[in-house]
């Protein structure tokens, strides 16, 4: 397993954690995802191989920023 810190931006309620919490689940190679409303920081678990670019596509997709 893997443990990733990602910055995201734009989040500014729970509603805001749920959609980030939801992009980031759905990108493969992801187990868990714990999103940090006040620090602004996504801490991600996942395999390896986690395509870091496909996660940061997920949560700009989502309307945040990465």
């Amino acid at each position: 397993m893997t443990q990733t810190q990602l910055p995201v931006s734009g989040m500014t309620c729970g509603h805001c954690v749920r959609h980030v919490t939801e992009a980031i689940s759905k990108v493969a190679g992801v187990n868990s995802v714990n999103v940090k409303l006040a620090e602004g920081i996504a801490e991600i678990e996942s395999d390896p191989t986690l395509d870091l670019q496909a996660v940061k596509d997920a949560v700009v997709a989502a309307g945040y920023s990465a």
